[in-house]
C-alpha cells in the first residue's frame, strides 16, 4: 500500500520575506529610471516590475505554496484589469478616430481663437472640473477633453507638463466628489457610509486643495507673455486646409458625454464614440481619408472602413508639413497602448501576490500598533495607502486595502466610518496618477502624451489632497465620531449619530 501524501506545510512570511520584494522594486525601478530616464517606460520599467514579481513568487514558493498557488494569485491580479484594459484600448481607437474626424483638430481651432495664455492653465483646470464632476471618470476627462488640451499647449507653445498637471487636477477634483463615479461610490461602499455623507466629508479637504490648484494654476500662468500671431495664423489656415472645421466635428464629444452621464460603461461609450467618429468622418472629412489610406482604387465605402479600421488600430496620421499639428494628429491607435498595459498588468500581478500572501500584512501591522493616536492613527493609513499605490500599482488595491486594516481601529476608537472613507480616498485615489508604473500614472502618461515625472511637480491638486487630510488629523477639524459601545455596528454603516468632534 502506498504511503499517505505528506501534507504541505505553508510557513507564515517572516520581516525579511516582506521586505525583499518590496526594496527589490524600488531598486529596480530605481536603477531603471536612472539608466533610461523618461525612456524607462517604453521597456525597462516593466522588465523591473516583471523582475520583482519573479523574485517575490520565490519567496511565496520557499514558504511552502505551490506554483498552483502563484499562478492563480497572478491569474486573479490580471482579472482585477481587464476593465482598465478595454478602456485604455478604447481611447487609443477614439484618440486616432477623433482626429481623423476633425474632432480634435477643431477643439484645438476653436481653442487657439478663444483662449489667451494667461489664463490658459486654470481655464483647463476648471473645465475638467466640471466635466469630471458631470460624468463622473477622471480617465474618460483626461482621455479626451485633456488630449484636446494637451494638444492646444503645444500649438500656443505652452508648457504640456503643467497643462498636463492642470488636466489631472481637475480630472480627479471631479472625480473625487461626483455621485457618478466609480471609485467614489466604491470608498463609501467599502466603509459603510452613505454616500452623500461620504461626499460631504470629502469637501472639507478637495475644496482647500482644490483651490490650491486654482491659485497655482493662475499664478504659473500669469508670465506666459502673447503667442506669435503670425505663427498661430498659419497653423489655423493649415487646420482650415486640411479638415472642414465646423461645431459638428464636435459630435462625437457630445455624444460621449450623453453616454457617460446616462452611466453607460467606460469603455463601452469610448469605444460607441469612436466608431461614430469614424462613421462621420466618410462624410464631413473625406479629403482626410483620402490623405491617410491613399489607395484611389478603392471604392468610396470601403477607403471609409479601411481608414477607419487603421485609425482605430494603428492610429491616425497626418503629414502638414507643420511640426506641431502633425505631433497632435499622428496619434492614437489600440497598439499604442500596450506598453501601458504590459507595465499595469505587470504592476498589478505583483500587488496582488504580495498581498494573497501575507506580505503587505506583515509590514503593514507595526504600523497600526504604533499608532497611538490620531494623528499618527491617519498618517499610518496615508503612509499605507501611498505605499500601496507605489507597491501595488493599483487605486483600487491602494482604497480596499487600507480600508480593510483598518477600519476595524477606527471603529473600536470611536472614529465615525466616513473619517477613514475621506483619508483613503485623499491618499488612495487621488495620488495614484503620481506613480509611473501605477495603472493610473501610466494610463494618464499614455493619453496625455507627457511622462508621470514630466507631470507629477504640477498635479497639484493630487499633491495637496492627502496633506489635507494630515491637515485635518492635526487640527482635529471635521474629525467624526461615534458612541464606541456602538462603534462595531456604527462601522457597518450604522452612522447616522456621528457628530464633528474636535480633537
Amino acid at each position: 500500500m502506498d504511503n499517505p501524501k505528506t501534507p504541505r506545510t505553508v510557513k507564515a512570511p517572516s520581516y525579511l520575506d516582506a521586505l525583499i520584494p518590496v526594496f527589490t522594486l524600488i531598486i529596480l525601478v530605481g536603477s531603471s529610471v536612472a539608466l533610461f530616464g523618461l525612456d524607462a517606460v517604453n521597456g525597462p520599467l516593466q522588465v523591473a516590475i516583471i523582475v520583482s514579481t519573479m523574485i517575490t513568487a520565490v519567496i511565496i514558493l520557499k514558504n511552502g505554496h505551490t506554483w498552483e498557488d502563484v499562478a492563480e494569485s497572478g491569474r486573479k491580479g490580471i482579472s482585477t484589469v481587464v476593465g482598465a484594459i478595454f478602456i485604455l484600448f478604447s481611447v487609443g481607437a477614439l484618440i486616432g478616430t477623433w482626429n481623423m474626424s476633425g474632432t480634435i483638430p477643431t477643439m484645438v481651432y476653436y481653442g487657439i481663437q478663444m483662449i489667451t495664455p494667461n489664463w490658459f492653465f486654470p481655464i483647463a483646470f476648471l473645465v475638467c472640473v466640471a466635466v469630471s464632476m458631470s460624468i463622473g471618470s477622471s480617465w474618460t476627462t483626461a482621455g479626451t477633453l485633456g488630449v484636446g488640451l494637451v494638444g492646444l499647449a503645444n500649438m500656443l507653445g505652452l508648457s504640456p507638463e503643467v497643462t498636463a498637471g492642470a488636466v489631472i487636477s481637475g480630472a480627479y477634483v471631479g472625480d473625487k466628489i461626483s455621485p457618478l463615479s466609480e471609485s467614489t461610490v466604491l470608498a463609501a461602499q467599502l466603509n459603510g457610509v452613505p454616500l452623500y455623507k461620504h461626499i460631504r466629508s470629502q469637501l472639507w479637504t478637495t475644496v482647500p486643495a482644490g483651490v490650491i490648484a486654482l491659485i497655482a494654476f493662475i499664478v504659473l500662468g500669469m508670465n506666459k507673455s502673447g503667442f506669435d500671431v503670425t505663427v498661430t495664423n498659419n497653423e489655423l489656415a493649415r487646420f482650415g486646409e486640411l479638415f472642414h472645421i465646423t461645431p459638428w466635428n464636435l459630435l462625437p464629444l457630445v455624444f460621449l458625454l450623453g453616454l457617460s452621464v446616462c452611466k453607460v460603461p467606460a469603455s463601452l461609450a469610448i469605444m460607441c464614440s469612436a466608431l461614430l467618429a469614424g462613421i462621420m468622418a466618410a462624410f464631413v472629412q473625406p479629403q482626410a481619408i483620402v490623405r491617410f489610406v491613399a489607395e484611389p482604387d478603392l471604392a468610396t465605402p470601403l477607403l471609409a472602413v479601411k481608414a477607419t479600421w487603421l485609425a482605430m488600430a494603428n492610429g491616425f496620421q497626418e503629414n502638414s508639413g507643420i511640426e506641431q499639428i502633425d505631433a497632435l494628429l499622428s496619434r492614437g491607435g489600440m497598439d499604442s497602448m500596450l506598453l501601458t498595459i504590459w507595465l499595469i498588468i505587470g504592476a498589478v500581478t505583483f500587488g496582488i501576490m504580495v498581498d494573497d500572501f501575507g506580505l503587505l500584512n506583515k509590514l503593514v501591522t507595526p504600523l497600526l500598533l504604533r499608532a497611538k493616536g490620531i494623528v499618527r492613527l491617519f498618517t499610518s493609513v496615508v503612509a499605507t495607502a501611498i505605499g500601496l499605490n507605489i507597491a501595488a500599482g493599483d487605486q483600487y488595491i491602494a482604497l480596499l486595502l487600507p480600508t480593510r486594516l483598518f477600519r476595524g481601529e477606527f471603529a473600536k476608537r470611536g472614529l465615525a466610518p466616513e473619517n477613514l472613507s475621506r483619508i483613503v480616498s485623499d491618499a488612495g485615489i487621488v495620488t495614484s496618477p503620481l506613480v509611473p508604473w501605477n495603472s493610473c500614472g501610466a494610463y494618464m502618461a499614455a493619453v496625455l502624451g507627457v511622462s508621470t515625472m514630466g507631470y507629477m511637480p504640477f498635479a497639484v491638486f493630487n499633491i495637496a489632497a492627502p496633506l489635507m487630510t494630515l491637515a485635518l488629523g492635526i487640527t482635529g477639524i471635521n474629525i467624526r465620531r461615534i458612541p464606541i459601545a456602538t462603534s462595531t455596528d456604527d462601522s457597518k454603516g450604522n452612522n447616522s449619530g456621528s457628530e464633528p468632534v474636535q480633537k
